[in-house]
């Protein structure tokens, strides 16, 4: 994938996740700084959403642990276990949170 293509990508998943923040229920403060998204959860819990372009990779540091996406079949997947970016960010935010979080494209 050429570098602007996977940065434009790359830039609507963290869109897609500051726009499920801004609309989320659940308190979660959002930091941006550059290419990296910090959500905090009322817990003092944190999320580390950041993009690796030399990689052509985002990745998710969790509770559950790190976690390295990369563009496949047009879904951001996890390199390990073939799992949806969005749908694992749901879950370890609904989990870190303890309350329902839902993100999406």
């Amino acid at each position: 994938m050429p570098d602007n293509d996977y940065l434009s990508r790359a830039e609507a998943v963290l869109a897609a996740v500051e726009r499920a923040v801004d609309e989320a229920e659940a308190d979660i403060e959002l930091e941006r700084s550059g290419n990296v998204l910090t959500l905090e959860f009322e817990n003092r819990t944190k999320i580390i959403v950041n993009l690796q372009p030399p990689m052509r990779e985002i990745w998710i540091a969790a509770k559950a642990g790190g976690f390295h996406y990369r563009f496949i079949d047009d879904k951001w997947r996890d390199t390990r276990t073939g799992t949806e970016f969005f749908s694992a960010l749901t879950a370890y935010a609904t989990e870190q949170s303890g309350e329902p979080v839902r993100f999406e494209p």
